[in-house]
C-alpha cells in the first residue's frame, strides 16, 4: 500500500474502417479516364487519442454523457461518467498541466491518529458536502481524522462505511460545502499504454502530480485487512520503510501480509507512486478519476526511504469497483 506511516521517533511511510456499403457494379458508370488518387497518408493519432490512467482510466475519448448517482443521504449528487467527459478545458486536454488543474482542487491529504500511531495518505472528493472515498488502510482504526484540502483548508472528518475486502473507505468531511467534486470515470474500458496522471500526497507532499500509463490490467493484488500489519512493518529506529504491506504474483512485498488478506483486481502504472499516494487518484487524460492509488512496489525489508522509493510498479483499484460500493460504504458497512 501507498499510506506514509510513522511513530514518534521511529519510522514514516505511509491501472476500423467502416464496413463501406457494397456499391453497384453498374452504377454509376466508370469515367472514361480513372480518377487521380490522392498519395496515401497516415492517420495521426494525438494526444486526444491517449487516455490517462494511473492505475485507471477511462477509454472513450470526447465528450460522453454524463450522468448523476443521488446520494442514499443528503442532497448532494456524484458526478459520474459512463464514458468520458472533458473535464480539462479544450485548450489544455490531453495535458498533464491541463488534467492537473482541473483535478487537484477535488484531492485531499489525509492524516489519521490511531492508538498504534499515525499515517498519512490521500483522498479524493466526490460530493460538494465532503463526501471523500480513500483506503481502507488509510483511516483503519483511527480515532482522529484531519483532512487538508487543496487550498490549505483543514477539516476534521468521520468514517462513514468501509469495506476492507476492496480496501475502501467512507469519510465525510464536517461542516464542508461547496467543494469541488471529482468527475468518476468509465475504468472498463481502460487500455495497456493509456496515459494517465496520479495525484497525490506522497510523503505529505500534499498535491504531488506525477504522470505514466497503464502497465498491465486485471493484476491479483493481495493485501492485508489486519490493521495492525502496515502498522508493524519498518519498526526499528531509524527505519522508513513499511508500507502496508501486498503481495501479487506469489511473492510479497513490503513485508508479511499476515493470514487475514483479501485479493482485488487492480490497474499496473508506471506513473511514481509513493507512500502517501494511497487512496489517492488515477486519472485519465480527460480528467476523469479512473482509479483508487492503492499499492506500491518496493523491495521487501527496505530500511532507507530510497530503497522503498517508487520503481515504476503502481496499483489502483479501479474506479468501477469504488461505484459500485458506494451504497454499501453510505450505509455504513464496517467490514
Amino acid at each position: 500500500m501507498t499510506e506514509s506511516f510513522h511513530r514518534s521517533g521511529e519510522y514514516q511511510n505511509p491501472y476500423e474502417g467502416q464496413q463501406q456499403a457494397p456499391v453497384n457494379p453498374e452504377w454509376p458508370p466508370p469515367p472514361a479516364h480513372p480518377p487521380v488518387q490522392p498519395a496515401p497518408h497516415k492517420k495521426r493519432r494525438g494526444p486526444v487519442a491517449l487516455l490517462a490512467a494511473v492505475a485507471i482510466v477511462a477509454a472513450a475519448i470526447g465528450g460522453g454523457t454524463a450522468y448523476g448517482i443521488q446520494e442514499l443521504t443528503g442532497n448532494d449528487t456524484v458526478t459520474s461518467s459512463s464514458t468520458s467527459t472533458n473535464v480539462v478545458p479544450s485548450s489544455q486536454k490531453g495535458t498533464v498541466s491541463g488534467v492537473a488543474k482541473a483535478v487537484s482542487p477535488s484531492i485531499v491529504e489525509i492524516s489519521a491518529d490511531s492508538n498504534a500511531g499515525s499515517s498519512t495518505g490521500s483522498g479524493v472528493i466526490i460530493t460538494s458536502d465532503g463526501e471523500i472515498i480513500t483506503n481502507n488502510h488509510v483511516v483503519a482504526g483511527a480515532s482522529q481524522i484531519k483532512v487538508t484540502t487543496n487550498d490549505g483548508k483543514s477539516y476534521t472528518a468521520k468514517v462513514v462505511g468501509t469495506d476492507s475486502k476492496k480496501d475502501l473507505a467512507l469519510i465525510k468531511l464536517e461542516n464542508a460545502s461547496g467543494l469541488k467534486a471529482a468527475t468518476l470515470g468509465d475504468s472498463a474500458g481502460v487500455g495497456v499504454g493509456d496515459q494517465v496522471v496520479a495525484i497525490g500526497s506522497p510523503e505529505g507532499l500534499t498535491g504531488t502530480v506525477t504522470s505514466g500509463i497503464i502497465s498491465a490490467l486485471d493484476r491479483d493484488v493481495t493485501v492485508s485487512t489486519d490493521e495492525s500489519q502496515g502498522q508493524e512493518q519498518g519498526q526499528g529506529q531509524g527505519q522508513q520503510g513499511g508500507e502496508w504491506p501486498f503481495e501479487f504474483g506469489g511473492r510479497e512485498f513490503n513485508g508479511d501480509t499476515g493470514s487475514d488478506t483479501t485479493t482485488y483486481k487492480a490497474l499496473q502504472t508506471d506513473a511514481s507512486l509513493n507512500p502517501g499516494n494511497s487512496g489517492g487518484a488515477l486519472i485519465d487524460m480527460n480528467g476523469n478519476i479512473i482509479g483508487i492509488n492503492s499499492a506500491m512496489y518496493s523491495a521487501a525489508g527496505a530500511s532507507s526511504s530510497a530503497a522503498a522509493g517508487s520503481v515504476g510498479l503502481g496499483f489502483a483499484i479501479p474506479i468501477n469497483t469504488v461505484k459500485a460500493d458506494l451504497a454499501t460504504l453510505r450505509a455504513g458497512s464496517t467490514e
